[in-house]
């Protein structure tokens, strides 16, 4: 089954030295803002809590969020962004940057090296390429249709992981946990009871960047946003691996949720995730309409 990012690349009518181009564009922009964090790790003056109980922003978040703008345009005026902290700013054309630049605040806040700076591009809505800097790492992930996924210098692949219960995975718990049913602890514990064990990263960017690795073996989560996942689902995708929506059918970055994995895992997390619904008639694939 194709790539959802090859298929984009395919029908853009973007060159192959497009992609190139702007795949090097991703990879400073994720770099500068990753510089940004490396600077403040651990001299933060002001942590604050931007609307909603838990969601955290910092000096830091702005600070790398404008050095990735200003790269971006400088290189790439001609197209849009959509960013976490500053929101969207609109050009002609089918073509958006999704930047998040601190995936993992709260991590971060508490000098907990699992943090990242991401950058992704969107064709038409549909994740096309990206990067992701990890400065408490020292590592840079990066991935585009035709070049693959890599971190460093090293080419990335999924796990071939063939059944739930080898499984390492990964989630997370959205802002809205405490106020809606449908919160992932269920999820959470059906998984951790027939899997080897079950991580909560903090940081979705760095989680789909693990599982693009095979570090982990799968992952879903809701309550995301398109800035989260934009560069992961690539780097997912890209070495090998499948995403898609809760049941299976196709990814919608809008939804908020994500299920991404190796293709022989995926039944059993598709399964898995209707099995253990908290939620009579809930349905998996439809949008959320106050995911973060």
């Amino acid at each position: 089954m194709k790539a959802a990012s090859t298929a984009a690349y395919e029908q853009s009518g973007l060159s192959s030295g497009d992609i190139e181009h702007l795949s090097a564009v991703a990879r400073r922009a994720a770099e500068v803002g990753g510089e940004q964090l490396r600077q403040h790790f651990g001299r933060l003056q002001q942590v604050r809590e931007k609307g909603r109980s838990g969601d955290l922003v910092t000096e830091a978040d702005h600070a790398a969020e404008a050095a990735v703008l200003a790269l971006l345009e400088a290189e790439t005026p001609q197209i849009g962004v959509l960013a976490e902290e500053s929101g969207r700013r609109s050009r002609p054309g089918e073509l958006e940057w999704c930047v998040d630049p601190l995936d993992g605040t709260t991590n971060y806040a508490h000098s907990y090296p699992l943090f990242a700076t991401s950058v992704g591009l969107c064709w038409r809505g549909q994740p096309l390429l990206g990067a992701l800097a990890a400065p408490g790492l020292e590592q840079l992930y990066w991935a585009a249709p035709g070049l693959g996924s890599w971190c460093n210098g090293s080419r990335l692949a999924v796990s071939n992981c063939p059944s739930l219960e080898q499984a390492l995975l990964v989630t997370g718990f959205a802002y809205d946990r405490r106020s809606r049913l449908d919160n992932n602890y269920a999820e959470f514990a059906w998984f951790t009871h027939r899997s080897q064990g079950v991580r909560r990263g903090g940081s979705v960017a760095l989680d789909l960047a693990f599982v693009a690795a095979g570090k982990l073996d799968g992952i879903w989560e809701r309550g995301l946003s398109p800035w989260d996942l934009a560069a992961g689902a690539v780097l997912v995708e890209q070495a090998g691996g499948v995403v898609s929506a809760y049941d299976g059918s196709a990814f919608v970055i809008d939804s908020g949720r994500i299920l991404a994995c190796g293709a022989t895992l995926q039944p059993a997390l598709i399964e898995g995730l209707a099995s253990c619904r908290p939620l009579a008639g809930a349905s998996y694939g439809a949008p959320e309409l106050d995911s973060p």
